[in-house]
């Protein structure tokens, strides 16, 4: 079961019970919360538009957070490298 949040109900064996007249059902088994992305690729087939858009959003969260932190990382050049090989060169 996919979350608002876009966490995952994970059941391991599932089992189902379901009382079709009182639109009921019951799913019991040892689940585990996951976030999506744990999940995917072998969920892609059983996601909607709501979870599709959900992880379209999140991915574009982490590129532009992976973005952000590649410009940070990156010191600006300051000064001629080469003149400074040249000179140690000679030294």
């Amino acid at each position: 079961m996919i979350k608002e949040d876009g966490t995952v109900i994970h059941f391991n064996n599932p089992k189902v019970q379901a009382s079709v007249p009182a639109n009921t059902f019951s799913v019991t088994g040892s689940a585990e919360s996951k976030q999506i992305t744990d999940m995917l690729p072998g969920i892609l087939n059983q996601l909607g538009p709501e979870s599709l858009t959900h992880l379209k959003k999140l991915a574009n969260n982490v590129t532009s957070q992976f973005k952000q932190n590649e410009d940070e990382d990156v010191p600006e050049l300051i000064g001629d490298f080469d003149e400074a090989s040249k000179n140690e060169a000679k030294a």
